[in-house]
């Protein structure tokens, strides 16, 4: 990967965690580490111009089949491809199935870019990360191949401790805070070769552990307000992206918001606890 180098327009493809669940922003929308990065990219070269196609809940099929066809139009310098996860959720899943869909993609858009960047997503650490690790590392070994073939670039965020700890992961324990999105940018960032702001990896400091009663009021509220919805929308065959657009669905001019410098982390560290 050429250092230092130049990109004037980036396409982002996938589901809720590129869309930017759930680094909230105070008018109610989402901002995320696609928007992070694209801020980052505007500032350095003008006329930039950016595009985001995720939409939360999607699964690869509908991934490969409607965002990868409009992004591979676009002829970006950059498209970010990261898929697969919401079907490795699933109670039951087809891996080759998954493999089929995201060689598909991966087919349509590295031939359409300057640079294709893949990912090994991160992933909280607790017992639903231990249930479906296996799933995810299948899916990691295909991403591997896939990137290989195509010449594509992958960003690893996948064995990161920072990025497992349960501080950087919003209420819902599925997407990220803030701070894990700035960390992900930043790591993506580096991957294409731009000069490091930040040190992604970095641990947090040592916390306090709840007491018992504590976490199990945590995970009373998290089975109430997430849990039961998510297996309600599985159980009625819904997604929560059905009827959604996508956020940015052309590629059109993005300038960076003034006086920001979205490449800094919050001293403080994550500002809310799962």
């Amino acid at each position: 990967m050429e250092m230092n180098a130049s990109y004037t327009s980036f396409v982002a493809v996938g589901d809720s965690f590129t869309e930017g669940m759930s680094d909230l922003l105070p008018d109610g929308s989402y901002r995320g580490w696609a928007d992070l990065l694209a801020d980052r990219l505007a500032a350095r070269e003008p006329g930039f111009r950016y595009a985001n196609l995720a939409v939360r809940g999607k699964l690869i099929g509908q991934i490969a089949g409607e965002q990868a066809p409009a992004a591979a139009a676009m002829g970006a310098d950059v498209v970010t491809l990261v898929g697969g996860l919401n079907d490795t959720l699933r109670p039951k899943v087809d891996m080759g199935r998954v493999r089929g869909h995201l060689e598909e993609a991966v087919g349509l858009l590295a031939p359409s870019c300057k640079t294709l960047v893949l990912m090994r997503s991160p992933g909280r650490n607790g017992p639903v990360m231990e249930r479906f690790r296996p799933r995810m590392e299948e899916l990691f070994v295909i991403i591997d191949e896939l990137a290989a073939r195509h010449g594509a670039l992958v960003v690893d965020l996948y064995g990161s401790a920072a990025l497992g700890d349960q501080r950087m992961w919003d209420v819902d324990r599925l997407h990220l805070t803030a701070e894990g999105h700035r960390r992900v940018a930043e790591a993506v960032w580096q991957t294409l070769g731009l000069p490091p702001e930040a040190d992604w990896r970095t641990e947090l400091p040592p916390a306090a552990v709840p007491g018992w009663a504590a976490r199990r009021a945590q995970d009373l509220s998290f089975a109430r307000q997430h849990l039961l919805p998510w297996v309600g929308r599985r159980l009625t065959g819904r997604s929560s992206g059905d009827g959604r657009p996508a956020k940015r669905p052309e590629l059109l001019p993005h300038e960076a918001p003034a006086g920001d410098h979205p490449a800094q982390a919050d001293p403080s560290g994550p500002r809310r606890l799962s």
